[in-house]
């Protein structure tokens, strides 16, 4: 191993040589012959002898790392002999070669949306020396003015990565210094150049400058709502903007210069159809794909008085029933105003001008906040039966719109009027008589009971009924037709003066009712009427008397009941006393031969059969109770025999709980 300067000197071992003499080793040589060493023949002593090699030429590592040849050893001998023994020069390495990079200039291209560690390009330099001295390391050094904490470089491979993502906008190029040092202390320096390329990464920006909101509804088309710009921090296509509103019929777009734009209104607005308008600008840049941006504008719409007031109905017809309290609701008016605010504020009053047709009536009010119909005082079917009246809704607007709308009021009937009989007259002077021939068959017509009534409706329906009569089997009445007709023929104990009481009632809840007197009288000739004034009594006087006679007949009856329910209990009383006085005892076979006794007599008849019964409830062990003796009557307080009546009073007085029955 040789690192050594020229001149240089190399010991090696002599060769061996068991000849002596001439016969011994006397000279050596390289072979092949080289230019770099020589050997040399020396020794100390005769027996000390020793070769070295000389370093004739110096040595170049980088030209030529190692060597080898022979070197031969040649004896005195004839012939003579050779030693030959191999020599390998292996030359060791000195730093004298620098690094050296293989550009004096790198350039690279990386996109400003590389993640980071992205490799932007690798640096390469070499150094011809070996071992330690031959390997590199690279630093990395920045121009000054820049960061370096966007690259990185790999020390061993030279690979310049990124150390975060790089943005375009904020620096277009960055320009790098990469030295390499190898392990004996030089170095070497190159510049490398990174142009950052630019993406579509940004979004275009609109930037308001005015806007106006609300809008009064009626704005004149071609007025500016807002002002804005747009603008993009790309380069190139990507930079490229244009904007676009969403499909509107009343807003627009219009380019004022540069990247400004007007957002103008094209046609009338309504607010009542449309309050608020939402409108959408879009911004697009021409980037790959291309990125867009939206700007939303809130347009309200102001109200202004544009609208009068509309009824939900085109008329009302609203109802009350007569005889009503005072201030009774009837109903309800309701308009509404599209307008809002004051604008909308519907307010009901009665308008001045009233209906044309049907007569108009002071008595219906309106209240002016809910429009609610009040009748202010009692109303009469009979007398108005409906009115009409205008009703007018206006806004609080300025001025103020306004609109009719034409009320009837329609009175509903009470049955508040009874039936009033026309026919026969019911007035104070003396009724006259229907004539009816006794040789009238049975439907006969006698009369008609004509009747009306002023209510309307079922109040007004009328039906006749016969209320009284003197004769209530002789005659009917229609109960529609009010017609009075015989029910049978007439006969000779039939009255020749009869009087009927018809009653007429309508069919009102509750019912009102009248009452018609009629007379008839029942003749066998026409011919015997007599006109009034005649001295013959006048059939009103018989039947007068016929009366008189009907009380007299009942009177008398009723006294001479009382009379004999006075002396029934007289003698009822009487004969207790004489029960008291003094007792004859009786056992069951003298009460029969006692009755038998009285039936001889001729006091009971012998087609009769009377029998003791218990009361309700007596069973036939308490009928026993009849075989102990019993009380008795003498003859002579008893008359001629026993009566029914006096048997019942006998046990009844001895055993309340006994009845008599036949």
């Amino acid at each position: 191993h040789l690192h050594s300067d020229l001149g240089s000197r190399f010991p090696l071992e002599a060769a061996q040589d068991l000849d002596i003499g001439s016969n011994t080793v006397q000279a050596y040589s390289i072979s092949p012959e080289n230019e770099y060493f020589s050997v040399a023949y020396r020794s100390r002593s005769e027996d000390d002898k020793y070769i070295e090699l000389v370093l004739e030429k110096p040595l170049d590592r980088e030209e030529q790392s190692e060597m080898s040849f022979s070197v031969i050893a040649v004896d005195g001998g004839s012939p003579p002999r050779t030693g030959t023994t191999e020599v390998k020069i292996v030359i060791l390495d000195v730093n004298d070669n620098p690094p050296i990079f293989t550009q004096e200039r790198y350039f690279g291209k990386v996109l400003e949306n590389m993640p980071e560690g992205s490799v932007v390009l690798t640096v390469l330099a070499r150094d011809q020396d070996a071992g330690v001295y031959g390997e590199i390391s690279y630093q990395l050094s920045h121009a000054l003015g820049q960061s370096d904490s966007a690259f990185v470089i790999d020390p061993i491979t030279g690979e310049i990565k990124t150390t975060k993502p790089l943005d375009f906008e904020a620096a277009q190029s960055h320009e790098l210094r990469v030295s390499a040092t190898d392990g004996g202390g030089l170095s070497a320096i190159c510049k490398v150049l990174v142009e950052v390329v630019d993406v579509n990464d940004n979004a275009p920006e609109v930037v308001v400058s005015s806007f106006s909101s609300p809008l009064p509804e009626n704005t004149a088309p071609g007025t500016v709502v807002a002002l804005f710009t747009v603008r993009d921090r790309d380069s190139g296509a990507n930079g490229k903007i244009s904007c676009g509103l969403e499909d509107q019929l009343f807003f627009s777009l219009r380019p004022a210069y540069k990247n400004y734009y007007e957002l103008v209104t094209v046609s009338a607005l309504d607010r009542e159809e449309t309050a608020r308008y939402i409108l959408r600008v879009t911004a697009a840049d021409a980037g790959s794909p291309p990125l867009t941006s939206t700007q939303t504008f809130t347009v309200d719409i102001s109200d202004v008085n544009d609208n009068a007031p509309v009824f939900n109905q085109t008329s009302y017809t609203m109802y009350v029933r007569e005889n009503n309290v005072p201030t009774v609701f009837v109903g309800a008016v309701s308009a509404a105003d599209a307008d809002v605010g004051l604008n909308g504020k519907v307010s009901y009053s009665l308008a001045a001008v009233q209906a044309a047709e049907g007569p108009w009536c002071s008595c219906v009010s309106v209240n002016s906040e809910n429009g609610h119909v009040f009748v202010l005082r009692p109303l009469d079917y009979e007398r108005l039966r409906q009115t009409e009246v205008t009703v007018s809704a206006s806004d609080a607007g300025s001025p103020p719109l306004r609109a009719n709308v034409s009320v009837r009021l329609v009175v509903l009937d009470e049955n508040d009027n009874a039936p009033l009989v026309l026919y026969p007259g019911q007035d104070s002077s003396p009724a006259s008589s229907e004539l009816v021939p006794v040789s009238a068959e049975a439907g006969y017509l006698i009369t008609k009971v004509v009747a009306v009534d002023a209510d309307s409706g079922q109040n007004s329906w009328l039906s006749y009924h016969l209320l009284r009569a003197s004769e209530p089997g002789l005659f009917t009445v229609g109960v529609h037709s009010g017609e009075v007709r015989l029910r049978r023929p007439v006969t000779e104990r039939d009255s020749v003066r009869q009087k009927l009481l018809v009653l007429v009632r309508d069919n009102g809840k509750p019912p009102l009712s009248a009452t018609a007197a009629v007379s008839a009288l029942l003749l066998k000739d026409l011919s015997d009427v007599r006109l009034p004034g005649h001295s013959s009594p006048a059939p009103e006087d018989q039947a007068g008397s016929l009366t008189t006679y009907l009380i007299i007949a009942l009177v008398c009856v009723s006294l001479l009941f009382l009379v004999s329910t006075a002396l029934f209990v007289a003698r009822k009383v009487c004969k207790r006393k004489e029960l008291k006085a003094g007792h004859v005892l009786y056992g069951a076979d003298n009460l029969q031969s006692g009755l038998a006794d009285g039936a001889a007599a001729g006091s009971l008849p012998r087609a009769y059969c009377y029998e003791i019964s218990l009361t309700t409830g007596s069973g036939n062990s308490e009928f026993k109770f009849l075989k102990p003796i019993l009380p008795s009557v003498p003859p002579q307080h008893c008359g001629n025999g026993f009566s029914r009546e006096n048997l019942y009073f006998q046990c009844h007085n001895q055993f309340p709980s006994y009845s008599m029955s036949e």
